[in-house]
């Protein structure tokens, strides 16, 4: 361990913290507009899973958001 507190949740106790940006989605901008809002769908539903499972990401919310859309062209 590196000797910090470990982040923790009210609900859950420890949690883990996933360092990002990850993944990138820049690959995808290329796609038509539809497929991109598709795409930006996936990305939202891959995050809620992981913090679902207990995982905290380290970008916040609106990071993602701003990054997700700007990788997509959105």
């Amino acid at each position: 361990m590196n000797g910090l507190p470990q982040p923790t949740t009210a609900e859950k106790g420890p949690v883990s913290v996933i360092a990002g940006p990850w993944p990138s989605y820049s690959q995808f901008k290329g796609l038509p507009e539809r497929d991109r809002w598709v795409m930006y769908g996936s990305a939202k539903a891959l995050r809620q899973a992981l913090e679902d499972q207990g995982l905290v990401m380290a970008e916040t919310y609106d990071a993602f958001v701003r990054r997700v859309t700007g990788e997509l062209d959105l």
